[in-house]
């Protein structure tokens, strides 16, 4: 698409209709970019696609015909595809002994095989456009988080596939960066809790220094443009990521005392 008589570049977000994404895609939108929003049908795609230069589709993500549909779409409608954030996610918030081996499993569906099939989706167009994998992982995707064991597991499985990831689409000029948020205000005294313990992000009443979306995106775009391979989101996650690679024990333990049992 072409603004001003110059092609504009396109972002893909997937999970971009609320919180997070929804402020990456205003960021985006302000530095004259074309937004693709990918996210369930509901009243929040039906408001974001009313944004000028955003083009919103409705997809389960888990559900691998469907977006494999709405790609095919995307990549016939866009002259490039120049950046895909891998943003849609859930929690798990209980205990293991607490919860379900189906929950542990649909956390995986949302937060890592969706991802891994929007990469396979997008793969060739980004090398074409030698553009930008950007995946949204967290602090528990490089070190544990009390209650959090199926998060923490799929956010430890997603940096190791998009880690590994920069280095095969390196020789492609493909870039390949990573993420981690602390915790991301998106759904602060909202009822984000459904049964066993999945719940929407940013609705956790544990939360530590909480972030406001928007200071969020701002971030995340700013490592962008520094193609930083890791951008530790916010003063707790910079913390964490100094402290855990220093000492792992004693990140533990004072994560132990700061997350409310």
């Amino acid at each position: 698409m072409a603004q001003g008589g110059r092609l504009m570049k396109t972002a893909i977000i997937t999970g971009g209709a609320g919180g997070l994404g929804r402020a990456l895609c205003h960021e985006l939108l302000m530095r004259g970019w074309h937004v693709v929003i990918l996210d369930l049908p509901g009243p929040a795609l039906d408001q974001i696609q009313e944004l000028e230069n955003v083009s919103a589709y409705a997809c389960d993500l888990t559900n691998n015909a469907a977006l494999a549909k709405v790609a095919e779409d995307i990549i016939a409608a866009q002259p490039s595809i120049d950046l895909v954030i891998y943003n849609a996610g859930i929690t798990q918030i209980g205990f293991f002994g607490e919860t379900s081996n189906a929950g542990h499993r649909k956390v995986f569906e949302v937060n890592y095989f969706a991802a891994i099939s929007c990469a396979r989706a997008f793969l060739l167009p980004l090398r074409q456009s030698k553009g930008v994998h950007l995946a949204i992982s967290s602090v528990a995707g490089f070190s544990p988080l009390i209650k959090r064991t199926a998060y923490a597991a799929s956010k430890h499985a997603l940096e190791g596939f998009f880690n590994s990831l920069r280095s095969e689409e390196k020789i492609h000029g493909v870039t390949t960066l990573i993420a981690a948020p602390s915790f991301v205000a998106t759904n602060v005294g909202k009822p984000g809790q459904l049964s066993d313990g999945i719940a929407k992000p940013g609705s956790a009443t544990d939360a530590v220094d909480t972030m406001t979306p928007d200071a969020a995106a701002r971030v995340i775009l700013k490592g962008l443009d520094q193609k930083k391979a890791m951008i530790p989101v916010g003063r707790v996650a910079k913390l964490a990521w100094i402290i855990s690679r220093l000492s792992p024990r004693l990140f533990q333990k004072l994560m132990e005392r700061q997350i409310d049992r």
